[in-house]
């Protein structure tokens, strides 16, 4: 049965809740109680699902007993966990990568402990100083991937490969979020790492919001869900209002529902339905009442871009979909 805009599966985005308390403590750290009064208020804004984005908490960081008192801990709320969203956490860093690989591995541990369906990594690495002096960080260049060199391209297919098959036994689908400056920051790129490493469990999380907000010449985003949508498995959702006077070299951007910036996600969803997109969704949103926000774009979801019944057309996608078992995809995967 394919997913209509009653029962698709929508999570929060957790980026409004912070890493420490107040006194500096680590949210890893708190009292069971701390973690259910926000998943009690992502339940209340009206979601069902919450992604694990791990700015928040991060479950590959908690030890046996208490990453079963966080799942103990949802399950009273009566929250769904169905994704963990890995941020910041490149298997390329020049020094850090052999943990940021470590710490992968044991988030997918954890969402397999968790019931998670999938795990959302990317190669975006963290927030600059520089950047984290402006009003919003991405009007300020951060890191950047080596453009053109094959070692590093090559460690990123390798070690994500391995990440790959590591999921696939755990019956994870492993997503790799689209993020500027990085080798997925094109959707030509992001397609081309995709194919290398060859793995039907390993798709793309297609989180156009991450390069329509640059303030600088852009891809199409029509072209952008064209070429990614084929290859997408999961969806992290936000929309940005941007102007643009090229003559003058000027680009502005700010963070917008969903309904009112430049991506038309209902013509997006058509595109992504006709091939064969079946995966998790994830609304998100920057600045303000965030969590308000989200809540709103996953209303306007179920209003006017999901199907409403289960009769339409759904093409063939090139990635294993939610629901699906992706592990004998594995026998004629890329070594």
């Amino acid at each position: 049965m394919a997913y209509t805009a009653e029962n698709w599966p929508i999570t929060a985005a957790l980026l409004q809740f912070p890493g420490t308390d107040s006194t500096g403590r680590d949210i890893n750290d708190a009292d069971a109680s701390v973690w259910a009064e926000v998943l009690q208020e992502v339940k209340e804004a009206g979601f069902a699902n919450a992604d694990l984005t791990d700015s928040w908490v991060r479950p590959g960081n908690l030890s046996t007993d208490r990453l079963a008192e966080f799942k103990q801990t949802a399950d009273h709320v009566g929250i769904g966990m169905p994704v963990i969203s890995a941020i910041r956490r490149s298997v390329i860093h020049s020094t850090d990568w052999a943990d940021n690989l470590a710490y992968s591995h044991r988030t997918i541990d954890a969402a397999a402990e968790l019931g998670c369906e999938v795990v959302s990594i990317g190669l975006h690495q963290a927030i600059t100083a520089e950047q984290q002096k402006q009003l919003w960080f991405w009007t300020v260049e951060g890191y950047k991937d080596p453009v053109g060199d094959k070692e590093a391209w090559g460690n990123a297919v390798s070690r994500i490969r391995e990440l790959g098959k590591h999921a696939a036994e755990a019956g994870i689908l492993l997503s790799l979020e689209m993020y500027e400056d990085t080798y997925l920051g094109t959707s030509d790129s992001s397609v081309q790492l995709v194919q290398d490493i060859g793995l039907d469990n390993v798709g793309l999380n297609p989180d156009l919001g991450n390069l329509i907000r640059l303030h600088r010449p852009i891809e199409d985003w029509r072209e952008m869900v064209a070429k990614t949508l084929p290859y997408s498995n999961y969806w992290h959702m936000k929309n940005y209002i941007r102007d643009e006077d090229v003559a003058r070299d000027s680009y502005i951007t700010m963070p917008a529902p969903m309904e009112s910036g430049l991506i038309n996600y209902r013509e997006a969803f058509k595109v992504a339905l006709s091939v064969g997109f079946q995966g998790i969704l994830c609304t998100e949103h920057y600045g303000g009442d965030g969590l308000s926000v989200t809540a709103s774009n996953q209303d306007y979801l179920r209003r006017h871009v999901l199907p409403k019944s289960d009769g339409y057309a759904l093409g063939t996608s090139q990635v294993a979909q939610g629901r699906q078992q992706p592990v004998a995809a594995l026998a004629g995967a890329a070594k």
